[in-house]
């Protein structure tokens, strides 16, 4: 992501799930961007970039933001990345998916499928709202009132 406002604005939220995770026993490991698939074809560069995504996410609980996803409460997605840490896994990897989204495979082998909505939404707008639920996470894991309870 390129310097500028939306870096800013999720930096801040990144940074904030940072400071207020660690008391909820949640660790943020930061944010690993990876090249679009180089291939000619849509169903190819799916499937390319899911190779390549299911190495980064070996060993750990992979979720995958698509607009064909669960379009989750904040307090529900709190409960499942709860119910993950509780259970014992150390380790999310949420991937925000390229132009031509996730193949379906992937979405097989992906504990939760997420949408933020059924609207085409730019990646670093994406990467601002994900920031900002997952610190909103933290903070109702906290027990920080939440407006919608």
């Amino acid at each position: 992501m390129k310097s500028g406002p939306e870096k800013s604005l999720a930096d801040h939220y990144f940074e904030r799930l940072s400071k207020a995770g660690p008391a909820v026993g949640l660790e943020f490991d930061g944010v690993m961007e990876t090249p679009e698939g180089r291939a000619r074809n849509a169903d190819e560069r799916k499937r390319e970039e899911a190779a390549r995504l299911s190495q980064i996410a070996a060993e750990s609980v992979l979720v995958l933001l698509d607009e064909r996803g669960k379009n989750l409460s904040s307090r529900q997605l709190s409960d499942k990345i709860a119910n993950w840490r509780d259970k014992g896994e150390r380790r999310v990897v949420v991937a925000i998916g390229g132009p031509d989204g996730h193949p379906e495979e992937l979405r097989e082998q992906a504990a939760l499928c997420l949408s933020f909505g059924a609207q085409t939404w730019p990646h670093q707008i994406v990467r601002i709202m994900l920031a900002e639920q997952l610190y909103r996470v933290a903070t109702i894991l906290a027990g920080h009132p939440y407006h919608r309870d």
